[in-house]
């Protein structure tokens, strides 16, 4: 709840005097900056999914505090609903991830090859390598690309020259589970749901409440522990 008021009072106290509607394109750097602000402040309530009527509330609401005017309602008794009507919002758009991520693991998992994890996780191997599986106490480097199941990329280490190196003893268990799986070498879609995954929180402005996630992993080497010491 805090990054949003935080949000919400930067855009209040900036004393800018520019209007809502009709705004042309942003040609100034400071027209630019003040539209970045606007990017900002939409990316920290992005979960409420507002239509274009709440849309205008809320702008209206920006433009009274902005021009010092009488607010129309007392924020110490409505500010605290913010919240709740967030986690209403967000539930709402959780419940809707979490149908469309069932039916996207089931409809993989009756493909070839796919297998489940201990909790229910989707281990699926693309190329097989011929490398040594990793123990819960050893590092792996690996490249990786994660996607929402419409392939919209949030996450991915193949621009870097090097792989990234990770402990699995700190990796979520979607991870470990999927990784204590691989080979290195390997090249596996370990498809991991909300639960196992960013739960009703999502992490914005990508990834929604209940979303489902999916890597692409390349186990590129094993580091076992005893060569660390």
């Amino acid at each position: 709840m805090r990054p949003i008021v935080f949000c919400l009072a930067t855009m209040l106290c900036v004393g800018t005097t520019a209007t809502f509607a009709g705004a042309s394109e942003p040609t100034t750097e400071e027209q630019k900056t003040f539209y970045a602000m606007g990017l900002a402040v939409s990316q920290s309530i992005w979960t409420f999914s507002l239509n274009e009527s709440e849309l205008e509330i809320v702008k209206s609401g920006i433009s009274d505090g902005v021009l010092k005017k009488t607010p129309k309602v007392d924020l110490q008794t409505f500010g605290p609903k913010i919240e709740q009507l967030q986690q209403a919002r967000a539930s709402v758009i959780a419940e809707a991830e979490k149908k469309a991520g069932a039916a996207f693991l089931a409809k993989v998992s009756a493909g070839p090859g796919s297998k489940k994890t201990e909790s229910g996780a989707l281990l699926t191997t693309i190329k097989e390598g011929k490398g040594i599986s990793p123990k819960a106490s050893d590092r792996v480097k690996v490249h990786y690309t994660g996607t929402l199941i419409d392939g919209t990329v949030f996450e991915s280490t193949l621009k870097q020259s090097e792989p990234t190196t990770l402990v699995l003893s700190e990796m979520s268990k979607c991870w470990k589970e999927g990784i204590l799986q691989m080979k290195a070498g390997d090249k596996s879609r370990l498809i991991c749901p909300s639960n196992l995954a960013y739960r009703d929180k999502g992490m914005p402005p990508l990834i929604k409440p209940g979303a489902t996630l999916v890597f692409e992993i390349d186990l590129v080497e094993v580091v076992a522990n005893q060569s660390l010491q």
